[in-house]
């Protein structure tokens, strides 16, 4: 008996130290642990800043480069685009004292649009007839009212034209013949019946119609003294 009650405390007390002796060891290997991925990281953020360093020295140079090239061989500098613009009396007299206000009476049909404003300013242009072109819009839907939008246009032409070109939408003048000059004459039906692809009666005078502003006066004053009387 006195025997074991004096083994059980040495064999605890060595259990107990063999314990203690294990913790440092345990540390030792969290701390080599925590060191090898501080290096890790160190080593990363090395790699990233030489990466960087060569990228920015590798741009450096080929803009260097560039640049030299651009001095050794100048490269012309691109042509101005080309533009179709409207000589005036003082530069070209072909062109004529008059000019032309294209009264387009529109609503809703933005396609024809498109094509049809290109061509007009190409068509008079190579006619060397000076214009400018007022597209004036119905926004409402009642039903459309093409002799006030004329009236609208008419107010708006402005005084630098003298002449005035009731003109639809959908009408193109194929026919590099027809004649959008000044109307000496008197009014001149560019659409008359026997050219409009549609309508061929008589009375027809819609479509294209050109007259001078003096002749919308005399027939704006006729038609208010009619509805006065």
């Amino acid at each position: 008996m006195m025997y074991s009650s004096r083994r059980k405390p040495v064999l605890y007390f060595k259990e107990e130290r063999s314990d203690l002796s294990k913790v440092p060891q345990q540390d030792e290997r969290f701390l080599s642990g925590k060191c090898t991925i501080y290096k890790l990281f160190g080593l990363c953020m090395v790699l990233v800043l030489i990466s960087l360093l060569w990228l920015q020295l590798s741009c450096s140079g080929d803009m260097s480069s560039v640049t030299r090239q651009n001095q050794h061989d100048p490269q012309p500098p691109p042509p101005p685009c080309p533009t179709e613009r409207q000589a005036s009396a003082a530069d070209d007299p072909s062109w004529g004292p008059h000019k032309l206000a294209l009264v387009v009476p529109f609503r809703e049909r933005f396609e024809e649009l498109l094509v049809f404003v290109p061509f007009m300013h190409k068509f008079l242009n190579k006619k060397k007839i000076r214009h400018k072109i007022l597209i004036i819009n119905q926004v409402d839907h009642y039903r459309f009212n093409r002799a006030s939008l004329i009236n609208v246009g008419f107010k708006e032409s402005g005084n630098d034209t003298d002449y005035l070109a009731m003109h639809d939408v959908d009408l193109l003048p194929l026919n590099e013949a027809l004649d959008y000059g000044f109307p000496k004459e008197g009014p001149f039906h560019v659409a008359s019946p026997e050219l409009h692809p549609l309508y061929h009666y008589k009375t027809y005078v819609g479509g294209i119609l050109l007259l001078t502003k003096r002749h919308y006066h005399t027939v704006r004053s006729c038609y208010l003294l009619l509805k006065a009387s």
